[in-house]
């Protein structure tokens, strides 16, 4: 993504962020990189900020099974340190190098019938405002439900408190061709701790099933297709040297719950991505909905993925207040052709509400996206609260609020 505002600041100290965004005008945060759409850009005139400087901290507390973490950590680098002191996060995202902060704040999650947004981990967040001050927001605080996804519209997050659980092992067990007609999607999506559906929409059903299964949890039977015989890449014709290691080998949670290696480069190479969030009851007629125009979705397409989520509390989650199955697209690099397909799948998909990821590529008009977040004012009203004079709100956020 190229961004209208020049070369990013980074600032070394969370002193000298606080003077940064003090003194300056519009200011936006670039996390990982990992968006597709210009949710943080801050226009010509703003200040681009990364947090990539700033002290990595991760401080894991045993006891309260809690850990604070930095505002520019990865996950790759918070999972290790969790690790070591014999403790989890709930979940992970299929990718391990993407950073906490930007991931909560765009509702990013991994999958899971019993497993919430990667939000849902967080018990607090602390902000850097417009004027350089710090607010610690905590789930007793009436705004909590705001503060996390956030979208980057209260200030810089410099640090969030997260839970922790005892530390677990995942096997992952692949299976390849699981038929669209018939499919009791509930079933499947409850197979193992963590599920994942991959297609190319080339022929209806799913070319591989992914089920990540806790060790200390029962190995289910998944009769409807067979099992791998070799380690894939979710991309089909791609190598699997990247990916975490498959076929029942179990190993640590956070070696087995990202799609991708943390040592290694995950893409195929330059892509587009979209995704959608929409009620779980719908499943079985959402697929069928993409299926009946499987044919433009493939023309462009690399690879699509089906995980679920479920209902969470964060007012701008695109999982809020429903269990949610996320589709999510893969697309080739290729704007103009791109989006014809994206307009089409959003078309199909209107009948069950979808909910955009925030950082991906979509097209849903403003007010329509507005009228799918029922506490969208109480947001809102939080942006002017912390952020009176709009300093961390550019277009994006602007058509997000209404304003």
């Amino acid at each position: 993504m190229v961004f209208a505002a020049g070369e990013p600041h980074r600032p070394e100290s969370v002193d000298a962020l606080r003077a940064l965004v003090a003194g300056g005008g519009r200011v936006r945060v670039l996390g990982s990189g990992h968006s597709f759409n210009r949710i943080a850009d801050p226009g010509a005139d703003g200040v681009l900020l990364s947090l990539e400087a700033l002290p990595a901290e991760i401080d894991v507390d045993t006891a309260a099974r809690t850990v604070r973490v930095g505002g520019g950590v990865r996950y790759a680098a918070l999972a290790r340190r969790v690790h070591e002191h014999g403790l989890a996060l709930p979940n992970m995202a299929s990718l391990p190098h993407i950073s906490v902060a930007g991931s909560v704040a765009t509702g990013t999650h991994g999958s899971g019938v019993r497993n919430g947004s990667l939000a849902s981990a967080v018990r607090e967040v602390e902000i850097v405002t417009a004027d350089g001050s710090t607010v610690v927001i905590g789930r007793e605080d009436a705004r909590f439900g705001g503060a996390v996804t956030s979208l980057g519209a209260l200030g810089v997050v410099t640090a969030l408190t997260l839970d922790l659980e005892p530390d677990y092992g995942v096997e992952q067990h692949l299976f390849t061709e699981l038929p669209l007609d018939g499919l009791d999607f509930e079933t499947v999506a409850g197979a193992a701790y963590s599920v994942s559906l991959f297609t190319d929409w080339g022929a209806p059903g799913f070319r591989q099933v992914w089920l990540k299964r806790r060790t200390d949890e029962p190995l289910a039977a998944f009769p409807w297709a067979a099992p791998a015989t070799e380690a894939l890449h979710p991309v089909p014709g791609m190598p699997a040297v990247n990916c975490t290691e498959q076929l029942g080998v179990p190993g640590p949670w956070h070696e087995r719950l990202p799609h991708f290696r943390a040592e290694f480069t995950p893409s195929s190479g330059e892509e587009l991505q979209s995704e959608y969030l929409l009620p779980r009851s719908a499943a079985d007629g959402i697929l069928y909905a993409i299926d009946g125009i499987r044919k433009t979705v493939a023309r462009v397409l690399q690879i699509c993925e089906v995980r679920t989520v479920a209902a969470d509390d964060q007012w701008l989650s695109p999982a809020y207040g429903r269990d949610t199955v996320a589709v999510h697209f893969t697309w080739i690099a290729d704007t103009p052709a791109v989006l014809p397909a994206v307009r089409e799948v959003e078309a199909a998909l209107e009948p069950f509400s979808p909910r955009p990821h925030w950082g991906k590529v979509f097209e849903i008009p403003a007010p329509a996206l507005r009228a799918r977040y029922p506490r969208i004012e109480e947001f809102a009203a939080l942006v002017r609260e912390l952020d009176p004079a709009g300093k961390f709100t550019n277009a994006f956020v602007r058509d997000v609020l209404g304003t």
